[in-house]
């Protein structure tokens, strides 16, 4: 597997596909920063390459397009804070304004685009919309675990677009984690899973069957399986 350690990223700009997807509380302000403050060594690698970096990430499930609750503007105070540097913002991901300020970029810069959300395209892996995406970089640049198993326009489509591509850092963790945790895991094993979503976890869970010993689910996914079981739990 690329990670960004075997690229040298000097005067190259490197579209990197981020998880900002962070919540926030009524006012904007970001109320947990650890998705942000996890892709941060990514960051500060290349632009100490002398590279340049174009952020890309969701936020939130807008429906109808632009939205201001769910515009990635609100991340920019806490970015700058965890990364060092100021950040500028495209209020849209494949606008000419936009294109204008990633191709403006100097060594050392970085540019955030708005939600990638609020075009359908991106959730449809749109291959039109992934090669507008494409003209924001030199390199690509998967450094978003939570959402890389989803066939979206920037996290899968964009990258047969690219002549380089690589794994960031959160990424390469992860995936090393995962292989530690399928291949080479300790007896006995019991393994806790959660979220709410269990389409994503189902495919984990079935490979995760044949090596552990113990298999605890939480959060909202508990309610799947409980219902199936027929067993109702008590809610407030």
């Amino acid at each position: 597997m690329t990670t960004i350690n075997d690229i040298n990223f000097k005067n190259k700009r490197a579209l990197i596909r981020v998880d900002f997807n962070v919540p926030l509380d009524k006012s904007f302000n970001v109320t947990d920063d650890n998705r942000i403050r996890a892709t941060v060594p990514t960051v500060k690698k290349i632009l100490a390459d002398g590279g340049s970096c174009v952020l890309m990430s969701h936020l939130g499930r807008p429906k109808t397009g632009p939205e201001d609750k769910f515009s990635l503007k609100h991340t920019i105070a806490t970015a700058e804070e965890l990364i060092g540097v100021k950040i500028k913002f495209a209020a849209d991901c494949v606008s000419d304004d936009a294109f204008e300020l990633s191709k403006s970029l100097k060594p050392g810069e970085v540019l955030l685009l708005e939600n990638l959300r609020f075009y359908k395209e991106e959730e449809k892996g749109d291959e039109g919309f992934s090669k507008k995406l494409a003209k924001h970089g030199d390199v690509y640049v998967n450094d978003a675990f939570g959402t890389a198993h989803r066939a979206h326009a920037s996290t899968t489509v964009v990258a047969q677009f690219m002549a380089e591509k690589c794994a960031g850092l959160v990424m390469a963790a992860e995936l090393e984690n995962a292989k530690k945790v399928l291949l080479h895991a300790q007896k006995p094993f019991v393994a806790i899973m959660g979220g709410a979503k269990i389409s994503d976890k189902i495919l984990i869970i079935e490979k995760l069957l044949d090596n552990i010993d113990h298999l605890i689910i939480g959060g909202g996914m508990s309610y799947t399986f409980s219902k199936h079981w027929g067993v109702t739990l008590a809610t407030r």
